[in-house]
């Protein structure tokens, strides 16, 4: 599976990368971080003499059909520029030969075929035929049984570029040897996809602390009045079974004390900082409050490695920013190991101008980062192990 062992001389690669760029009103690239994060594969490959390197990614939600606005030739563009390489763009998502003179080759937006979401295998010999091994560094993507994921992965000697051997070691250390004390720090607006790994760091972490729309929930489930804040009525029964099995860890798990809230969402907004028994009538929760902050502050402060997703309020909005900043802050020079996941937690950083290099850790994968994180096996690491 570790593509330092494999001889990639004069071989054909084919090398699922994760290039969905954000991209700003005028269709510009604003964020190039995962263009940027494969740049070492793509290198080394070149470095190692592959004959061709074939590019493939998705762009966007085209659900199968062709969209024009989420072709990705922009991207091919951009990334010639910074390799200071020819790119050779294919105008089709399988096609049927690429040129010999193509040193790296990007093909069309592999969501355009309704074959890469329902893992076709028929798709998947397509691509196949083009080339002599085939490389994963798509962490983000990598817990989607997909045709460029998985149905490849089967057909072609496969392993896994050294973005994703690096997502894998660092999450294994978190998973098989955690260092203590451990801290797990969950926002974002919804439960859903944190569901599970709350319930599997109940029993593993020494603390775990909530914010955001998240913490609402929670709130809600233990019968405070919320005002008109977010939460998600129907994951009430999820939040109280949550805090069922946290009754015997009832000193790790916590949920803000006070809040910073405001009957208006903008930077116009009059503030108020109050216990979160106080809250009412229109008021919306929108940060943690002062005291929960100094508790979070202290808590990362004393830990050994910290695990962080998703942003502790509205930080989009500079009033409401202030308890997702200080934390990043604090992260960014603690002591501890720090690794952290999640579009939002990383557009704060972004925000705040904190620089990535300062983490012992950056996940490209939000949604896969979360589930390896709840111990389940990710259908593109496990095509990759055979």
């Amino acid at each position: 599976m570790n593509l330092k062992s494999v001889n990639l001389k004069n071989k054909r690669v084919w090398l699922r990368v994760d290039f969905n760029v954000p991209v700003d009103s005028q269709g510009l690239i604003s964020d190039d971080t995962r263009i940027m994060s494969a740049l070492p594969t793509i290198k080394y490959l070149l470095k190692k003499g592959a004959k061709q390197i074939i590019l493939a990614t998705h762009f966007g939600r085209p659900k199968g059909q062709i969209i024009d606005d989420l072709r990705v030739g922009f991207i091919a563009k951009y990334l010639e520029k910074i390799l200071k390489e020819t790119i050779w763009q294919s105008k089709e998502v399988a096609p049927k030969e690429i040129p010999n003179s193509a040193k790296i080759a990007m093909l069309e937006n592999v969501r355009f075929d309704p074959g890469e979401e329902k893992n076709d295998e028929k798709l998947a010999k397509a691509w196949a035929k083009l080339a002599d091994i085939y490389v994963n560094d798509a962490f983000g993507c990598s817990h989607r049984a997909h045709a460029s994921i998985v149905g490849i992965a089967k057909l072609l000697p496969s392993y896994a570029g050294l973005l994703l051997q690096r997502e894998i070691e660092v999450l294994t250390e978190v998973l098989d040897h955690p260092q203590k004390p451990l801290t797990l720090i969950i926002g974002g607006a919804k439960i859903d996809t944190k569901i599970g790994v709350l319930k599997e760091f109940i029993h593993k972490a020494d603390n775990i602390l909530v914010g955001g729309g998240i913490a609402n929930t929670f709130l809600f489930a233990q019968g405070f009045d919320i005002g008109k804040s977010l939460y998600q009525e129907d994951k009430l029964e999820t939040a109280q079974e949550i805090m069922l099995s946290a009754e015997v860890y009832k000193d790790k798990f916590v949920i803000p004390s006070d809040a910073v809230v405001a009957s208006e969402m903008n930077d116009k907004a009059l503030t108020l900082n109050l216990p979160v028994e106080d809250v009412e009538g229109d008021m919306k929760i929108l940060d943690i409050g002062k005291t929960t902050l100094m508790k979070y502050l202290y808590v990362i402060n004393k830990s050994a490695m910290i695990i962080w997703n998703g942003p502790l309020g509205l930080f989009e909005c500079e009033c409401f920013a202030k308890g997702t900043k200080k934390i990043a802050e604090a992260l960014a020079i603690a002591k501890g190991k720090v690794i952290i996941g999640g579009g939002e937690t990383i557009d704060a950083l972004k925000r705040f101008k904190i620089d990535e290099k300062k983490f012992y850790h950056v996940s490209t994968g939000g949604g896969a980062m979360l589930e390896f994180l709840e111990g389940r096996e990710l259908p593109g690491v496990k095509a990759l192990a055979g």
